[in-house]
């Protein structure tokens, strides 16, 4: 389809957080835009208010006329939903419009920018979040397709018209981030995941390698030291390697105490002196250094970059404090990957090791407990105390034999345990006394943050 024919998007699925950032770009763009989803929710009322037409009900007489016209009308939808579970996709497609994934189409929005993407297993959502805040706090400014909803800007798509870069959260599920031409790109981690669509390590490893490839000529890979993905760059792509203490791209003379983090950021040419996280944890240093490195090569300034991340908010549901006091720690974190948890809780133990740290963790995914279960149980026995909530299934039916007593049953000796459903969630917090607890899982236990943030406000008198 000739983009320049569309007057009318919709989305199958609006309420995603890639899908509702597509659904601004077209909204910004002066478009007609519409949507299904399953449920309401604080994204789709949101987009409802910036003038989406959303509805709820997967039947075609639901839609507007003015998404019937298959001449001018885009349908995109997240690979999330199959055709044979929707009725709206299944019609669509039987109709002979034009169809595509969310990637094919965020693929096409941005190759007219430079490229600066961030990939991997964990961290991505923060680190692009973190890029586009740092561009945008700098005289190049940026456009931006984000994984999570800053919170410096309450929302997850930036429109700059005057800057040729544009910063992208590159998602490896359903091998999404292959539709990407990546001028720069930073890759967090690889530690496999999504194996219900790769199936294998190998297979999960390559597609990383695959997506190297597609880095333009003049540009830059940016690779956290010591993954086991092996690039495939063209020969005029510059290669960087980052970590905390390691690498091109790195930290020096780290300090914690306060509530800060201050350290200094080195770089191949030269040292930027007194970075202070604005969201002090310590899993953002190397987030840090990352996005860091991504503005640095694209141009921003030593005192952008210094006065960027002083003043970076963060990101909602990533270390996501709702209390921070010395009666009570609460905060929600969106971890649901053995290596995210395994990076929050030392976090929290680098900066809270004198409190008792408990972890509310809600599983995601059948496939995923079933494959990782005793990586969960070791990375959620770095914590003091876990209460494991029931497995939220999200696209998935049950898998006979595979709950959250997998993950209960291997925890390590000497750490606090319990298993509750959702609906005991919010008595356990009434009826207990917390030091610092974190809600954990990209499920729906975050519609619970709120209610428990007044229910330990309520308890600690503040």
């Amino acid at each position: 389809m000739d983009m320049q024919l569309v007057k009318s998007v919709y989305f199958i699925g609006i309420g995603g957080i890639g899908m509702s950032a597509e659904a601004r770009y077209f909204l910004f763009q002066g478009l007609t835009v519409g949507g299904y989803d399953k449920t309401p929710s604080e994204l789709t009322k949101k987009l409802v208010e910036e003038g989406a037409l959303v509805n709820y009900d997967d039947e075609i007489d639901k839609v507007d006329e003015c998404f019937k016209d298959k001449d001018t009308t885009l349908v995109v939808y997240t690979p999330a939903i199959h055709p044979d579970e929707n009725h709206l996709l299944s019609y669509y497609i039987n109709q002979g419009f034009v169809v595509m994934k969310r990637a094919q189409v965020l693929g096409i929005l941005t190759d007219k920018f430079k490229g600066l993407c961030v990939a991997g297993t964990h961290g991505k959502t923060t680190t692009s979040t973190m890029t586009a805040h740092l561009l945008n706090h700098s005289h190049l400014g940026c456009n931006a397709f984000l994984g999570g909803i800053s919170k410096n800007y309450h929302t997850n798509y930036l429109l700059d018209n005057k800057s040729d870069y544009v910063v992208i959260e590159a998602d490896e599920y359903d091998r999404s981030f292959h539709w990407l031409h990546p001028f720069m790109t930073v890759i967090t981690a690889t530690d496999p995941d999504h194996l219900d669509i790769y199936g294998t390590k190998e297979a999960y490893l390559e597609s990383f390698t695959k997506y190297t490839s597609l880095i333009r000529p003049g540009g830059a890979l940016i690779v956290h030291k010591g993954l086991e993905m092996k690039p495939s760059v063209g020969p005029d792509v510059r290669i960087y390697e980052y970590s905390r203490t390691e690498g091109d791209f790195h930290a020096e003379n780290i300090r914690i105490g306060g509530g800060e983090i201050v350290f200094d950021f080195v770089t191949p040419t030269h040292t930027i002196t007194d970075i202070q996280l604005g969201v002090p944890v310590g899993v953002n240093i190397e987030n840090g250094i990352a996005a860091m490195a991504l503005a640095m090569l694209a141009g921003a300034t030593d005192e952008e970059i210094r006065q960027g991340m002083k003043t970076f908010e963060g990101v909602e549901r990533r270390f996501d404090f709702k209390l921070r006091n010395d009666k009570i720690v609460f905060l929600s974190d969106y971890a649901h990957h053995p290596d995210e948890i395994r990076q929050c809780a030392l976090s929290l133990k680098e900066i809270y090791g004198d409190r008792k740290i408990t972890a509310l963790f809600q599983p995601h995914l059948y496939t995923r407990t079933r494959d990782f279960y005793r990586q969960f149980a070791d990375s959620l026995s770095i914590f003091d105390e876990v209460i494991l909530v029931d497995i939220y299934p999200a696209r998935e039916q049950p898998i006979p034999g595979v709950t959250s007593a997998l993950i209960y049953d291997n925890l390590k000796e000497g750490v606090e345990r319990s298993m509750c459903t959702k609906d005991q969630i919010l008595d356990i917090v009434a009826g207990r006394t917390f030091d610092v607890l974190v809600s954990l899982g990209a499920g729906d236990i975050e519609n619970y943050v709120p209610a428990i943030t007044e229910i330990l406000k309520d308890k600690t008198g503040l």
